[in-house]
């Protein structure tokens, strides 16, 4: 059974992308109601001229123009986008120049991933690792500039050149491992040069989060994946033999009723145990929970959880073989296997915090009571 781990996660997008419509809307709404009801008011009441009333109507939409901050008469929008001008072009000189230089340096990499490495199976974690980390980055940037300018890190330049190196390594011997690590190695690098160790203190995590998308030595996954598919294997086996399932085993090889199923490496490797790792870890950045044993516990307990998220893939793909025949079980269902092993993975983290919340809260309530 050659269960992959695609699936549709979707990446979160990056907040504060839409913030400049709710503005203009408010402005023009505001506009358009003062006008109306000073116009209609001052008609009415002189019922002699029109001319006063329409002066009246154009000054006092003028004042209430000018003393809203949203209005079209306000000096207030202009203001704003022309000091988020002057920072576009503050910055353009000092950082456009290293963008373009991550582009070129990168662009054939990323290249190359999209189009094998990263739609496979065992790297298809990938980009999702990836895009996350991006998100982390832009969501912690604000406290890196609250830092102010910072002097550059003597230890930016090494590692600039270790990941330039390592890059080129990648690149012409074609080592996976060391053309994405020179990534993470580079970009740490540029945040050292261009804002100092401060920054980088502040963005550890997302850096570590990128370590996950590293492939790891071949014969390093190979020896550490056998026991596992053993394991995943023989739970599959007797949980369905309990369940009153046909269901024998031999190895990693599963026969239930006429089907014989291979647990290949991507049902239960260690590519997946570290993907569901790196999705438990991602949570508990988000959630940022003040109680260590909460955290600690979760993190502990994530392993188990990718485990218990692997079987119950594997139990699904057999079942889907076992009623709806071989070809259902590696067809369009076997794609969306993947997509319940995240899904199970994440309702077990969900519950898993929620049960460690309750056990904290409970030790602060008989601390409390002690006291």
């Amino acid at each position: 059974m050659s269960a992959d781990a695609r699936s549709g996660f979707a990446v979160p997008s990056a907040p504060g992308s839409g913030q400049s419509a709710p503005g203009s809307g408010i402005g023009a709404g505001v506009d358009i109601g003062i006008g109306t009801g000073l116009g209609g008011g001052s008609s009415a009441g002189s019922g002699t001229s029109a001319e006063p009333a329409r002066a009246a109507t154009a000054d006092a939409s003028a004042g209430a123009g000018a003393s809203r901050p949203g209005t079209r008469g306000s000096a207030w929008p202009r203001a704003t986008l022309g000091m988020l001008r002057t920072a576009l072009a503050a910055a353009a000189p000092e950082w456009w120049p290293v963008w373009l230089g991550l582009a070129v340096l990168f662009l054939p990499t990323f290249a190359s991933l999209f189009s094998g490495a990263w739609i496979g199976e065992e790297q298809g974690h990938g980009p999702m690792i990836f895009g996350l980390a991006l998100w982390l980055i832009y969501r912690k940037w604000p406290e890196v500039r609250a830092l102010g300018p910072a002097a550059s890190a003597a230890a930016g330049w090494p590692v600039l050149a270790c990941g330039l190196l390592l890059h080129l390594l990648g690149r012409t011997q074609h080592i996976l491992m060391f053309e994405i690590g020179a990534i993470v190695l580079t970009l740490a690098a540029v945040v050292l040069v261009k804002r100092g160790a401060a920054a980088l203190r502040v963005l550890w995590f997302p850096f570590f989060f990128m370590l996950f998308m590293v492939p790891l030595p071949s014969e390093f996954v190979a020896a550490v994946t056998m026991p596992m598919k053993m394991a995943v294997s023989w739970a599959t086996e007797h949980l369905l033999f309990a369940a009153g399932y046909p269901v024998a085993r031999a190895g990693v090889i599963l026969q239930i009723g006429q089907y014989q199923l291979l647990v290949a490496d991507a049902c239960a490797g260690l590519q997946t145990l570290l993907t569901l790792e790196a999705l438990g870890l991602f949570y508990l950045n988000l959630m940022r929970h003040p109680s260590a044993f909460r955290n600690v516990g979760l993190a502990l307990l994530i392993v188990p959880i990718s485990f218990s998220a692997n079987v119950i893939r594997v139990i699904v793909l057999t079942l889907v073989t076992y009623y709806l025949g071989d070809a259902a079980g590696q067809g369009f269902l076997h794609g969306f296997a993947g997509m319940v092993l995240f899904l199970t993975a994440l309702a077990l983290i969900l519950a898993v915090d929620s049960g460690l919340q309750w056990m904290a809260r409970r030790r602060a309530g008989v601390r409390g009571k002690g006291r």
